[in-house]
């Protein structure tokens, strides 16, 4: 299998899992006895045990050198807060609608690489982009409402930390396999959310057996699963077409928001989608690959 097929496989499979964070995070937040902390610790901690049974499985080292060590802290933070901001958006906004903005990152991915990083932007990703971008905007149109616009901030900055978590993988040089990037990286994101917790004093008791269950589905699907497959994509076919795949995350969180959470279905929704499934599709057809 070619290595563009390879990425953009990766980068779909990723995207998927990731937008089906409201299906797990939705009646984990209706448990008042355990927090938001507290289930982002156990996400990244299981997902990260996850992982690490697969690195020995390959026979993989987990040494790393300090220097590594200090940039995969990096990650783990960065990635942790994109998560923190992501559903603390979830209490302003509607799951759809938060997911929709903050899934807006390929867009600050793709103007950091052009305005630092000299990257050329060719007219086909540049439809994509400004499809992307018009389909997340008709997807974010609800009649007879506005935006709340501390969600809508809350969403952005989580779309920006986001994306410099893509940036760190995809341009700074690391030794590490992109596995043992995301073992590290979720890692020391457990790490932030226990501190976080333990500072907060809040339980991170788990009460039941169904709660267990659910916090093991939600690391395993949406964390470990998306982040080893997001690793690979950006190192098959780099930053932008990854972070342009990424418009099917919202797709799919829309589509849990209306069938399982009662959000409405509007044709706002349905064109919005169609848009970004359209710019996702040039970008796979007409952008030229290096060789």
């Amino acid at each position: 299998m070619k290595d563009i097929v390879k990425g953009y496989l990766c980068a779909f499979i990723s995207a998927f899992t990731y937008g089906l964070i409201p299906l797990f995070m939705i009646p984990i937040k209706k448990e008042e006895s355990f927090s938001v902390d507290a289930t982002l610790f156990y996400r990244f901690l299981i997902a990260s045990g996850a992982i690490v049974f697969f690195l020995f499985y390959q026979k993989e080292r987990l040494r790393i050198s300090f220097r590594e060590m200090l940039i995969m802290s990096l990650l783990g933070l960065l990635y942790a807060l994109s998560a923190e901001f992501l559903f603390l958006a979830y209490d302003y906004l509607s799951p759809g609608i938060a997911s929709t903005i903050f899934f807006s990152y390929p867009i600050i991915v793709a103007l950091v690489l052009i305005l630092f990083y000299k990257e050329k932007l060719t007219l086909p990703t540049l439809l994509s982009l400004l499809l992307v971008v018009a389909g997340m905007g008709v997807l974010s149109i609800k009649k007879g409402e506005a935006l709340n616009y501390i969600g809508l901030g809350i969403s952005l900055l989580g779309a920006l930390v986001y994306a410099l978590y893509i940036l760190i993988v995809n341009k700074v040089r690391i030794e590490s396999s992109g596995v043992k990037i995301s073992f590290y990286s979720m890692l020391f994101s457990s790490l932030y959310f226990l501190v976080k917790s333990l500072l907060l004093r809040e339980s991170i008791t788990i009460s039941s057996w169904a709660l267990a269950g659910d916090l093991t589905l939600f690391a395993i699907i949406t964390t470990s699963l998306s982040l080893v497959t997001l690793v690979y994509a950006v190192r098959y076919i780099g930053s932008t077409p990854t972070a342009i795949m990424g418009a099917f995350e919202p797709i799919v969180a829309v589509l849990i928001s209306v069938g399982l959470f009662g959000e409405q279905l509007t044709p706002s929704l349905v064109i919005g989608g169609m848009v970004i499934i359209t710019g996702v599709l040039i970008d796979i057809l007409f952008r030229k690959h290096p060789k």
